[in-house]
This record gives C-alpha cells, structure tokens and sequence, in this order.
C-alpha cells in the first residue's frame, strides 16, 4: 500500500480508484508493488487512506526519517530557505454567486475550504478562489521542500513563517536565511525570524516610513554612511562616516523593518533574494508533475494528507538519487574496458598504420 501510494504520486494519477485501475492493467508495475495476481482493490486503498488520516503522527515520522536522510547527503539542505503560498482550489462548485448579480452561496461540497485570494500568473487572472492554500519552505539551493503545511485560503500567509521555521528547524535543518515576497514584510516576521536566529530577506513595501525615506542609511555632510557589518547577539548593525571626520565615527543602528542586518542595498542581499523563485519553481513541479492540482479529495484532511504523501514522494525519489549518486564510485580504465595512460606509469604502445 505504501508502493501504491508512492506511484500515485509519481504517476501523477488524481484518485485511488484510476490507480487501482493502473495497477491492474499493468504486470510489471504488480510486480513493482509487490501485489503480483493479486491487487488491492479500490476499497482496500480508500481505507488505508483513512487509516493514515487517523494515524498523522506515523506520516510525520516518515517525513522526519526521509528530511534526515536527505541533510546528510546534501550538507546545504535547509540552509536557506524561500518560504509562500499557493492555490489549491478546492473539489467543489467555485462560483461565489448563486446566478450573477445574485445573493452570495451559502453552501459549498467542501464546507471545511473558504474564500481567499491568489495573484494573476500566465494562465489565468487573479482574484478571488475558493479552497486552500498550500504554505511551504522550500530549500533555496536544492530546490526540495523542507517544511509545509495545508491551511484554508482565507488563513494569513505571514502568520504561519513562525510555525515553517520551527518545523525546519526540528528536521536539523540550518534556516540561516528566509527569502519572502513583500507579502511577509511586517514587523512581527522580522521579529520572529530574529527570535529563531534567522535573517529575514524580505523587500520593503510602500507605507508611510518608506514614503518618508525612514528607511535610507544615516548620512552626514560627508556623504552616506558605509555598512561595517553587523552583530545578531547585540541585534543591531554598524554603520561608519565614509571620511571618518564625524565624532563618533561610527554608530550602531538597532535592526528592525526598516533596518535589516543585511542591507537591502548590498549584493549580498539581493543574491539571497534571487533564490527566492525556488519555493515558485517547486509549487509548478508539485502542481504539473506530481499531481498535486487538481484536487480530487475534499475536507481539510484529505487535502493535508494528498499533499504530505506528493511531497513525501517528491523528496523520496530526491534521496534515492542522491544515494545512488553517491554510491557509484569512479573505475578506473582498465575496468572501464580502457588503455591505461601514461599517467599511471605504463607506456602506451604506439599505434601502428594499416597499409
């Protein structure tokens, strides 16, 4: 059942029943899955659904188990972190309407989804959706889901940068940095990312501060201040007069929203906010590749499971890789069917022209 699951996901296939399906029609992929002559049927896979729905906690260990695995084969997994948001419309009629222009429906198929709003892409236009949202950090170099968790789509995305960070963290990875769009940038994620020993990567939006330029370096008549570094026990950066001239000479500035420990300005900055498209590249991967949209399941539940198993499957497939990468090791010449070099301290017998 747990190979069922696995290629359900890698297969892409929407419910268990076109899996089953699947499974029967084809003898090779019985014999992957152990149930050769015999496969489970439909019935059989919806109840272990429900078997893992009661039992979460044995589906959190499995991702723990598979998280540790891939950090000891990737030393930069879970180093940076891009944390957002995504749809997941729900299995359910979306018209927010009863007929245009009428009263507002007051019943949906899916009473545990709710109404929230998602931004236009190349596809569609934005607005608002009705159904869930997808909340995960995502590793910024590897490009593999670290921690994520399935909310209704009226939940705030910012309230839930505490809850991914800590879960990271619980699976051993690093979170030295977290990229965010300027959804994330209010002053309670600076200050739990601050409390979690995490610098926030998030640009500035436009309020009153910014409009009033509260938001620039100091400056004197000398010119603008250079950034000479900064300290997270003291919580503050240190800022320098370019000439030196000014008494003191330099001043420590305490980090907030407007004044990052990592200026916005420098180009360290602004590399750490590139990797921020790694947490939108996963959420097109999980989405187009791995079946994660559309939804074929409804109620909080069975969504959070849907997604927990893709993932799961997702960053499986990711570690089996990495461990047969690692356990190929480089043959020699002679094994690969090949002269040896002159490097290894035999002469090469010189090649003879054909007549």
């Amino acid at each position: 059942m747990v190979g069922l699951a696995l290629a359900k996901a890698i297969y892409a296939v929407p419910t268990w029943t076109k899996m089953v399906a699947l499974v029967r029609e084809h003898w090779a992929l019985q014999r992957a899955l152990g149930c050769e002559g015999n496969p489970p049927s439909k019935w059989a896979a919806y109840r272990w659904a429900a078997k893992l729905r009661d039992n979460g906690e044995m589906v959190e260990r499995c991702i723990d188990s598979v998280v540790e695995g891939l950090r000891s084969k990737l030393p930069t997994y879970g180093t940076d972190l891009a944390i957002d948001a995504s749809d997941m419309p729900a299995y359910a009629n979306g018209q927010r309407y009863v007929y245009q222009g009428g009263p507002e429906r007051n019943w949906h198929t899916d009473p545990d989804a709710s109404w929230g709003h998602r931004s236009a892409v190349s596809t569609r236009r934005g607005g608002g959706f009705y159904g869930f949202k997808l909340q995960m950090a995502c590793c910024a170099s590897t490009g593999l889901p670290v921690a994520w968790s399935v909310e209704t789509a009226k939940a705030n995305e910012s309230m839930f940068v505490a809850p991914l960070i800590d879960a990271a963290k619980r699976r051993g990875a690093m979170a030295a940095t977290c990229a965010m769009d300027k959804a994330y940038d209010v002053n309670r994620v600076y200050g739990e990312c601050a409390e979690r020993d995490c610098e926030a990567i998030v640009p500035l939006r436009a309020t009153g501060a910014v409009v009033k330029g509260e938001h620039r370096p100091p400056a004197c008549q000398h010119g603008v201040w250079d950034f000479a570094g900064a300290d997270r026990k003291r919580g503050a950066a240190k800022w320098r007069c370019p000439t030196g001239e000014c008494a003191p000479a330099s001043t420590w500035v305490k980090a907030d929203r407007l004044h990052p420990l990592m200026p916005r300005e420098s180009q360290r900055w602004k590399a750490a906010y590139r990797k921020r498209g790694a947490v939108e590249r996963e959420f097109g991967r999980l989405k187009n590749e791995w079946g994660l949209k559309p939804l074929r399941v409804r109620g909080l539940d069975r969504v959070r499971l849907h997604a927990d198993l893709t993932i799961l499957t997702k960053l499986a497939c990711a570690l089996s890789r990495v461990r047969a990468a690692s356990t190929d090791q480089p043959r020699s010449r002679t094994q690969r069917g090949q002269a040896p070099s002159r490097r290894a301290g035999v002469k090469a017998r010189p090649a003879t022209r054909r007549e």
